[in-house]
C-alpha cells in the first residue's frame, strides 16, 4: 500500500486528512462489507469533532500567546500619577475618574493574577530511583472523592507481586482508562507494597485523602474492551457481601433481595461477575457471585430437602371449581405431571440463584396471563378467587375438572365435571395431559392442561389453584404465569379472625363443614413457610390475607398493573 503523506499544518489538516482516506484506500480493499467499515468509522461525527478540537488545540499551541503585560495595575497607577502634574482639560479629568474607579482597579488587579500564573498542569516528579530494568513504569495520579476506586487487587502466589485483579466497571478506575486488569501495583503514595499484603494497601487507600499517586509496571497482555452488558438477571435470593467469607473484596461487593433486578455489567471472571441494580443512577458495578459459583457452593452446603407432604384441602363452594388437592388425614395419592414424567426430584434438586429475564408488557390483542394461586389449606384462597369471579364474570374464569366418578342427577356434563372413563383418564395421564390429580374412593379427580386453555381462549384471565411444586411446569411461553402465593397471617392473627370459620378437610361432598382447630392453625402455618422457602424463588406476588376485604383489594390492584404495566419476565417466555 503507497505511503500517505500527512502534509503539512498549511496544506491539509488532520480532519481533511480522515475525510479523504476511505477513497483513498478503496483500491486496496476487497470487500464492500470492508469499505462500508471504513465509510463508517471514519465518518463517524464524534470522531470528526473530537480531531476538530485537536486541531484547534494544535493552532492555539502553535501560537503560544502570552500576556503583553503582567503589572497593569502599577502601569495605570504610574499613568495616573503622571497625568496629574499635567494641565487638567476635559478628558485628563474623565480619564484619571475612570482609573480611580473601585471596579476597573479590581478587573486590573484580576488581569495581572491571572498573567502572572502558570497554568500548565503540575505533574509529579519522575521517581529517582527507577530500575533500569523497569523501562515502562507508569505513573498514575488520580484524584480521590467518596467513592471508591473501583479496583480489586490480589497477590500472585508465585511471584509475591500485587496485581489488579479486576476493574470494576463505570468505577473511578474504569473511568480513567489508566489502570487495567493485570497491571502490577508498586508503590501507593510513595510507600512500596512488595512486602504488604492486599488488605494492608487497602487500608492505605481508605485513609489516602486527596490524590493517589500510583507506581505501576503495566500488563504485557492487552485487556479486550468490555461493553456495557445489557443482560438483566432476576434474584432468587438474598446477598450480603459481608457475610460472604469468600468474596475477595467485602467493600466492592453488591447486595440485593429475592426479586432484585440485577443488570450484568462484567461476567469476565467465572467466579466473580460485576452487576449494579437495574435503574440505578451510579454507573459503578459491584461484585456478585457467579451463577455456576453460587449453584456449586449453595448445592454442597444445602442440606438434603425432604419433601414433607403438606396438608391440603379442598374447600367445597358453590358455583366456582377447586384445585384437587388432598390432605394428609385423606391418605390418597395425589399427583403431578413430575410424577408423571418420572421427575419428581427436579425441584429439589435445582438450586435457585438467578434467573435472565427481559421486560414484557401484554399487549392487547394477547391471550392473559395464567395466574396461579398458591397457599396453604384454610388460607383463603377459594373465598378469594369467588370474590374475583363475582366481582366480573366475564373477566375471570376458572377451569372444569376431571373425574371418573358418576355423574349424579343435578349435576351437568363439563359445568361441576367433565366425567370421563377410568381408562380414558389413565390415558390421559400417561400422555401427560395433566396438570394435577389425584384418587379418592377409588375414583380419579384431575385439572388438564387443555382445561386452562379452554378458559384463556375466552379472552379471560384464568384463575388456577395449584400445588407449588406444580407451578415450575406451568412456567412456559404459552401460559406465562403470575404467581401469587397468598399467606397466613400469624398465628395470633389466625386465632382471632378465624374462630367463627369453618373447614372442609375432605373430597367427599356430603362431609360437614368443621371449625377451625388448633392443629389446623400450626399446620397452615408449617404449610405457609415449607412453601415460601422451597419455591418462594418462583412467587411474583406475595399477600397476606390477614383480612379478606384488604386482601381481596391487593389483589385486584395487582390484577390490573399485570394487564397494563411492564414486568420482567424470564427470557425463555419471549425467546423461544
Amino acid at each position: 500500500m503507497p505511503a500517505l503523506s500527512t502534509g503539512s499544518g498549511s496544506d491539509t489538516g488532520l480532519y481533511e486528512l480522515l475525510a479523504a482516506l476511505p477513497a483513498q484506500l478503496q483500491p486496496h480493499v476487497d470487500s464492500q462489507e470492508d469499505l462500508t467499515f471504513l465509510w463508517d468509522m471514519f465518518g463517524e461525527k464524534s470522531l470528526h469533532s473530537l480531531v476538530k478540537i485537536h486541531e484547534k488545540l494544535h493552532y492555539y499551541e502553535k501560537q503560544n500567546p502570552v500576556p503583553i503585560l503582567h503589572g497593569a495595575a502599577v502601569l495605570a497607577d504610574d499613568l495616573a500619577e503622571e497625568l496629574q502634574n499635567k494641565p487638567l482639560n476635559s478628558e485628563i479629568r474623565e480619564l484619571l475618574k475612570l482609573l480611580s474607579k473601585p471596579n476597573v482597579k479590581a478587573l486590573l488587579s484580576v488581569h495581572d493574577t491571572v498573567a502572572q500564573k502558570n497554568y500548565d498542569p503540575v505533574l509529579p516528579p519522575m521517581p529517582d530511583d527507577i530500575d533500569d530494568e523497569e523501562d515502562s513504569v507508569k505513573i498514575i495520579r488520580l484524584v480521590k472523592n467518596r467513592e471508591p476506586l473501583g479496583a480489586t487487587i490480589k497477590k500472585d502466589e508465585q511471584t509475591g507481586a500485587i496485581i489488579v485483579a479486576r476493574i470494576m466497571r463505570g468505577g473511578a478506575a474504569d473511568r480513567s482508562g489508566l489502570i487495567h486488569v493485570g497491571d502490577e501495583l508498586r508503590e501507593v503514595n510513595g510507600i512500596p507494597v512488595e512486602d504488604k499484603r492486599p488488605e494492608e494497601i487497602i487500608q492505605i487507600l481508605a485513609q489516602s485523602q486527596g490524590a493517589i499517586t500510583f507506581k505501576i509496571i503495566p500488563s504485557i497482555k492487552e485487556e479486550t474492551p468490555s461493553k456495557e452488558g445489557k443482560m438483566f438477571i432476576k434474584a432468587l435470593f438474598d446477598y450480603d457481601p459481608n457475610e460472604d467469607k469468600a468474596i475477595p473484596c467485602k467493600e466492592a461487593g453488591l447486595s440485593f433481595k429475592k426479586g432484585d433486578i440485577l443488570q450484568i455489567m462484567s461476567q469476565d471472571d467465572a467466579t466473580w461477575w460485576q452487576a449494579k441494580h437495574e435503574g440505578d443512577a451510579n454507573p459503578r458495578a459491584g461484585l456478585i457471585p457467579s451463577k455456576h459459583f453460587q449453584e456449586r457452593r449453595l448445592a454442597l452446603r444445602r442440606p438434603e430437602i425432604l419433601v414433607q407432604p403438606l396438608k391440603v384441602s379442598n374447600r367445597k363452594s358453590s358455583g366456582f371449581r377447586r384445585s384437587f388437592r388432598l390432605s394428609r388425614k385423606d391418605k390418597k395419592t395425589n399427583k403431578s405431571m413430575y410424577e408423571c414424567k418420572k421427575s419428581d426430584q427436579y425441584d429439589t434438586a435445582d438450586v435457585p440463584t438467578y434467573e435472565e429475564v427481559t421486560p414484557y408488557r401484554r399487549q392487547t390483542n394477547e391471550k392473559y396471563r395464567l395466574v396461579v394461586l398458591v397457599g396453604p389449606v384454610g388460607v383463603g384462597l377459594n373465598e378469594l378467587k369467588r370474590k374475583l369471579l363475582i366481582s366480573d364474570t366475564q373477566h375471570y374464569g376458572v377451569t372444569v375438572p376431571h373425574t371418573t366418578r358418576a355423574k349424579r342427577s343435578q349435576e351437568n356434563d363439563g359445568v361441576e365435571y367433565i366425567f370421563i372413563s377410568k381408562h380414558l383418564f389413565e390415558t390421559d395421564v400417561q400422555n401427560n395431559k395433566f396438570i394435577e390429580y389425584g384418587e379418592y374412593k377409588n375414583n380419579y379427580y384431575g385439572t388438564s392442561i387443555d382445561s386452562v386453555r379452554s378458559v384463556l381462549a375466552k379472552n379471560k384471565v384464568c384463575l388456577l389453584d395449584v400445588q407449588p411444586h406444580t407451578v415450575k411446569h406451568l412456567r412456559t411461553l404459552e401460559f406465562k404465569p403470575y404467581v401469587i402465593f397468598i399467606k397466613p397471617p400469624s398465628i395470633e392473627r389466625l386465632r382471632e379472625t378465624r374462630k367463627n370459620a369453618k373447614i372442609i378437610s375432605s373430597r367427599d361432598d356430603q362431609a360437614a363443614a368443621k371449625p377451625f382447630t388448633e392443629d389446623d392453625f400450626q399446620e397452615m402455618i408449617k404449610s405457609a413457610q415449607i412453601m415460601e422457602s422451597q419455591y418462594g424463588h418462583l412467587f411474583d406476588k406475595i399477600i397476606i390475607n390477614d383480612d379478606l376485604t384488604v386482601a381481596f383489594n391487593e389483589l385486584k390492584t395487582t390484577f390490573d398493573k399485570l394487564e397494563t404495566e411492564t414486568h420482567w419476565v424470564p427470557v425463555s417466555w419471549l425467546h423461544s
